[in-house]
């Protein structure tokens, strides 16, 4: 088996075994990067781990400025350093550690798991021999990466590292692997530490779960070992709250089983370019909208324990998306999500029960439609999927054939227009505040952005067409509030 690398791979790696033999170091390559290649495996951004006997941190700064990369100390006390380097479309990352023990053997015996134990020097790695002669492997990595099995190297994996507990169920998520006994049991054993790793991390963890197209599966499981509470203790309100008479599920089941729904809706809706366009764009980092809609659908009704009352005999939830926004919102922070994706969450369980509202309606007006998209903004197209969703997991007594077809075509419906509207030039304002603050002769005010907002809608419904109209339905919005502030 041989190793084929892309030129400015193999011209980066050579950079770095030519510094290292000028600095006297000898370098390792180590763990997924090696595992990649057994597995055929090919990342968009490669990350390339490396160990040495030591003075990781010092080499790192140093070849940082001989091939003009970013750096960054990831942990001084076990001397662990960061560089990236932008090669063309790709960003490598490229991980320098000092051996965590006396030799290399020792070093691996602290990997995470056996598959990600592999080793080999970098310089056989550049060389002409066979990939797999050179390949070091202590703790049956290869034989495990044969039989698809995530296992610990050791039985202190999880007390030297907590987010490993998580780690096991990404790494199973993306190669389809099965974790085996003796871990799941480690993991059983010493979930509660998850608590102590940094939101940070255990957001990236959750998210490469998400990633994945299959990801309820990982997520029933988590929460079967309660091990999903730990990391978003929120979803616990919703646990064997019932509800009416449409839903079939409590809670917390309903919005699991939404996970579930969402992405065979994903899969069916695979041949729309729009769409894998859509879910694939990254809102923050690499994560991508795709990921957090499921985020969303699973947290989309995690307002409804604290909005439920039950009023002339029946259940009813007023108010549950606002409450939800709110928690929402208070999750998204701790898993210290960016504002761009922040918003965007908010977005989704707030506005779920939009299409619903929408659906219940033969037509739907210009005007409502206006409004929907012009409220959910960006996030248009998540929520209706979000809502399709959500009504598939709904099979209570009350719902009916024809309600959910007739939602599934609204749904459809929207989509297309949502759509062909981000492809069409928007048309151009008829007037502007300053327009109105001149003709009106009223002061800047919260007035003018009411009337701008009324007119674009008009605009938008065919109700206004021209520069004049505009200043004339401005007038008489303007007459009516001075009438009601001088009574």
């Amino acid at each position: 088996m041989t190793r084929v690398l892309k030129p400015e791979e193999k011209k980066l790696l050579q950079a770095v075994l030519h510094f290292s033999k000028l600095k006297k170091k000898k370098l390792y390559l180590v763990g997924g990067y090696l595992r990649d290649i057994l597995l055929k495996r090919e990342k968009e951004n490669p990350d390339l781990d490396f160990c040495l006997k030591a003075g990781a941190i010092n080499f790192g700064r140093a070849l940082k400025k001989d091939i003009g990369a970013g750096f960054v100390v990831l942990d001084k006390e076990h001397g662990s350093c960061r560089l990236l380097k932008r090669l063309g479309n790709r960003i490598y990352t490229l991980d320098f550690t000092d051996f965590r023990g006396k030799n290399l053997e020792d070093d691996l015996l602290h990997r995470d798991f056996t598959i990600n134990s592999l080793a080999m020097g970098l310089e056989e790695f550049l060389g002409r021999d066979n990939f797999l002669n050179n390949l070091i492997d202590y703790y049956q990595a290869k034989d495990d990466l044969k039989a698809g099995v995530i296992r610990c190297v050791n039985m202190k994996s999880f007390h030297e590292d907590p987010l490993r507990i998580l780690r096991a169920f990404s790494l199973s998520a993306i190669f389809g692997f099965i974790i085996s006994v003796p871990t799941l049991k480690l993991i059983k054993k010493e979930k509660e530490k998850l608590s102590q790793v940094s939101f940070e991390r255990v957001r990236d963890e959750i998210f490469k779960i998400f990633d994945r197209p299959d990801s309820f599966k990982y997520l029933e499981f988590l929460d079967e070992l309660k091990i999903l509470k730990i990391i978003i203790p929120e979803i616990e309100i919703m646990r064997g709250v019932k509800q009416g008479p449409y839903h079939h599920l409590d809670v917390f089941k309903h919005s699991l089983e939404s996970v579930r729904q969402v992405e065979l809706v994903m899969q069916e809706l695979k041949r729309n370019k729009d769409l894998e366009n859509y879910f694939d764009e990254p809102i923050a980092a690499q994560r991508k909208r795709r990921s957090l809609i499921k985020l969303g659908i699973l947290l989309h009704d995690i307002g409804k324990p604290g909005a439920r009352r039950r009023r002339q005999g029946k259940l009813i939830f007023h108010g549950h998306e606002k409450i939800g926004k709110d928690l929402t919102r208070i999750i998204a922070r701790r898993l210290k999500l960016s504002n761009d994706e922040v918003e965007a969450l908010e977005k989704m369980v707030f506005w779920h029960l939009r299409p619903g509202y929408l659906a219940d309606n033969e037509e739907i007006s210009r005007r409502a439609k206006f409004r929907y998209f012009r409220d959910t903004q960006k996030e248009a197209a998540s929520v209706l999927v979000i809502s399709l969703a959500d009504q598939r997991s709904t099979c209570g007594l009350l719902t009916t054939r024809k309600s959910r077809i007739q939602h599934e075509k609204m749904v459809s419906s929207l989509l297309k227009e949502y759509f062909r509207k981000q492809k069409e030039k928007k048309a151009p304002r008829l007037i502007s505040g300053g327009d109105l603050i001149a003709k009106l002769k009223i002061p800047p005010s919260p007035l003018i952005g009411k009337i701008l907002s009324e007119i674009e809608e008009l605009q938008a419904i065919g109700k206004i067409k021209n520069k004049q109209e505009a200043l004339k339905f401005a007038e008489k919005v303007s007459k009516s509030v001075n009438q009601g502030t001088s009574r």
